[in-house]
């Protein structure tokens, strides 16, 4: 079992507290992993006896029967009156296929405060929408659980002690984070299967059964688009033109809609575009990132083609995954910033520029890598980060190879 380090500890100071602990992530990104984590976790170092566990999976046919959310809390109150005196530790896997089941989180923790431990997870983002925020708004944390980083990947690859780390890291490219994938050392046709029946899942489970969408071909085709586009810079207007171009007729507005359903189920990341120079975000600028390049190469191919929004992408889950917000950004000439990346620590703020490049041996290309950092003024650290073996810094700018930045080297 790979260990998720980064979650586990982001978990552990809201164990035994009064909040619903709520992971959420991508279909078969690892949350029902993250789960068992957590249950080790307790049981080896906070000495939780296995028998104080209440867990149910709403995917599996066992659990079919406690969709019904009156039923559920039913089975819950009669499993905690088992477990009392001790503190029961209640896991709900994949909770948005229980109707309303806000209410038996909600009535379970007020009744037994104190006494219980609330987990749940979910794969859209509506979980912590609508009813439930207004049910428990205040009352829960968040945690997102992404696919495996390539320090993840490496850990649960079973043959990756034999491997260089740069033949690891081609295939990390190509295969990408989902953990099933990465754990079995899966060959092309049998990945690429799993992959498409992930992101058709994601379009047909989380998307069209839950918005109810009519025009599911139109849907396909705009998520093609924003896949094969991950990580560069397009508008509605230019996917209606290139629909229009395609025979199909829809609206800017349809658009915007379908590709928030897509984020709604954690498909894609949106990152916005923030200028420097004006200090504030730009209006309809931005990018989408699909949340695994694996997921793009089973379904369009040609990753090593694209291999810059690759690295971007890749660049992009880690900094998420250490707790950055992330942005693209623009200096007052126009230069684009790749990434900026921001979060808020006892000290203060921890801002960071990062130019992402595949390598710089042309001279033209270091120029232009090292010109956008170089317009920013302020203190705050910045970086190259390409996969270059000898590097170079300058003017304060840290040239570091991305590999081993990746690996925290």
């Amino acid at each position: 079992m790979v260990s998720r380090n980064l979650i586990l500890e982001k978990v552990i100071p809201f164990i035994n507290e009064d909040v619903i602990k709520v992971i959420t992530g991508v279909r078969r990104s690892g949350k029902s992993e993250m789960l068992k984590i957590i249950r080790n976790f307790l049981i080896t170092e906070k000495g939780v006896d296995k028998n104080q566990f209440i867990h149910l999976n709403f995917e599996d046919l066992y659990a079919e029967k406690y969709k019904e959310y009156h039923r559920l809390n039913d089975y819950l109150e009669g499993e905690i009156k088992k477990i009392s005196p001790q503190r029961s530790y209640i896991f709900l896997d994949e909770i948005q296929e229980v109707d309303k089941f806000e209410k038996v989180v909600n009535s379970i923790r007020s009744r037994h405060k104190g006494s219980v431990d609330i987990y749940i997870t979910g794969s859209n983002a509506d979980l912590l929408s609508g009813e439930l925020a207004t049910v428990i708004g205040g009352r829960y944390v968040e945690f997102n659980c992404y696919p495996f980083l390539f320090s993840e990947y490496i850990e649960g690859k079973s043959d990756s002690k034999d491997k260089d780390v740069n033949l690891l890291f081609e295939e990390f490219v190509r295969e990408g984070g989902m953990p099933f994938v990465a754990t079995k050392n899966m060959g092309f046709e049998a990945r690429k299967t799993y992959l498409s029946d992930v992101y058709s899942s994601i379009i047909l489970k989380d998307v069209v059964q839950r918005e109810k969408i009519r025009d599911v071909d139109l849907l396909k085709r705009i998520f093609a688009f924003a896949v094969a586009n991950t990580g560069r810079e397009f508008s509605a207007n230019s996917i209606v033109k290139y629909l229009k171009n395609e025979g199909l007729s829809t609206t800017a507005t349809t658009v915007i809609n379908y590709l928030e359903y897509g984020v709604n189920a954690f498909g894609f990341i949106p990152v916005a575009k923030y200028s420097l120079k004006d200090k504030k975000y730009l209006s309809n600028k931005g990018k989408y990132y699909i949340a695994d390049h694996g997921l793009r190469q089973a379904i369009i191919g040609r990753n090593d083609e694209s291999i810059e929004l690759i690295l971007e992408s890749i660049v992009l889950m880690e900094l998420r995954a250490r707790g950055y917000g992330v942005s693209v950004g623009t200096t007052g000439s126009g230069y684009e910033v790749d990434f900026i990346a921001e979060k808020t620590t006892e000290t203060g703020l921890d801002r960071r520029y990062f130019q992402i490049c595949v390598m710089m041996v042309e001279e033209s290309t270091r120029e232009r890598e090292f010109r956008a950092l170089e317009e920013i003024k302020d203190s705050y650290p910045k970086y190259v980060l390409t996969l270059d073996r000898f590097l170079s810094d300058k003017n304060g700018i840290r040239h570091l190879n991305l590999i081993d930045w990746l690996l925290d080297k």
